[in-house]
C-alpha cells in the first residue's frame, strides 16, 4: 500500500500535531511502540495474510481494540466486522468495525475517479476536500448505532442498489477511523490532522 505516502503526510504535521515519532510497523516489537495506527491501502488480502505470516495478526486484533487505529482502502476492509464481494474462500478481518463493506464496489482500476466533497467533519467552513478513490470498497451497512457516518458520497456512485441513495465512505466508531478513499495520495493533510487529533484528544 500507499504507506511511504502516508508517512510524508504525517510528517508535515510533526510539529503542528506534536507527534513525536512515526515508524513502519511490521513487527509485534514494533506494533507495541506505537500509541496510533494508520492501516493503508493496497490489497487486504494480502496484508491479512502477511500480517499472519509474520504472526502479529492477533497482536493487531488487540491493538485496534483499545488504541486508535485508522484504515483507509484496503484497511477499511481489514478492521470491518463484515465483507463481501470478497475472493474465493472469504478473507481474514480484524472484526472490530461494525460495518459491513463492499470490497471494490466502484470496479476496476479504470473505474477510479475523485470528486470534491465538503466535509463538515474536517470544519464548518472547511473548503471541499479532493476524494481520491481506487478500486475503493465503500461501506454498505451499519451495524452499530456508536458508528457516526463521516462522508457520503452523493447518489449514483458505485455499481450496486445501495448506491442509489448515496454510499458511506468515512466513519468513525469508538476509537477507530475507517475511509474508503486515498487522502494520502492529495496535496491536503486535513484527513491525516483529524486523525492524529482524534488520536491525542485533541480533535
Amino acid at each position: 500500500g500507499a504507506f511511504i505516502e502516508h508517512i510524508h503526510v504525517l510528517d508535515t504535521l510533526r510539529s503542528t500535531e506534536h507527534i513525536s515519532e512515526i515508524i513502519e510497523v511490521r513487527t509485534k516489537a514494533e506494533l507495541d511502540r506505537i500509541d496510533a495506527l494508520i492501516i493503508p491501502g493496497g490489497e487486504s488480502t494480502s496484508i491479512a495474510l502477511i500480517a499472519e505470516r509474520c504472526g502479529i495478526l492477533d497482536d493487531l486484533r488487540a491493538f485496534v481494540q483499545t488504541k486508535p487505529t485508522w484504515g483507509t482502502c484496503a484497511g477499511l476492509i481489514l478492521l470491518a466486522k463484515n465483507a463481501i464481494h470478497t475472493k474465493k474462500g472469504g478473507q481474514k478481518l480484524l472484526d472490530a468495525l461494525p460495518v459491513t463493506v463492499s470490497r471494490n464496489q466502484f470496479g476496476r482500476q479504470v473505474d477510479s475517479f475523485t470528486i470534491n466533497l465538503a466535509s463538515p467533519c474536517l470544519g464548518a467552513d472547511a473548503a471541499p476536500f479532493n476524494y481520491v478513490f481506487i478500486r475503493a470498497p465503500a461501506i454498505v451497512s451499519v451495524d452499530d448505532p456508536e458508528v457516526e457516518p463521516l462522508v457520503q458520497l452523493p447518489p449514483g456512485h458505485g455499481q450496486t442498489e445501495e448506491s442509489e441513495n448515496g454510499l458511506l465512505v468515512a466513519v468513525t466508531y469508538r476509537k477507530m477511523l475507517g475511509t474508503s478513499f486515498h487522502p494520502e495520495l492529495t496535496n491536503d493533510n486535513r484527513w491525516h490532522q483529524y486523525f492524529v487529533r482524534m488520536a491525542l484528544g485533541t480533535a
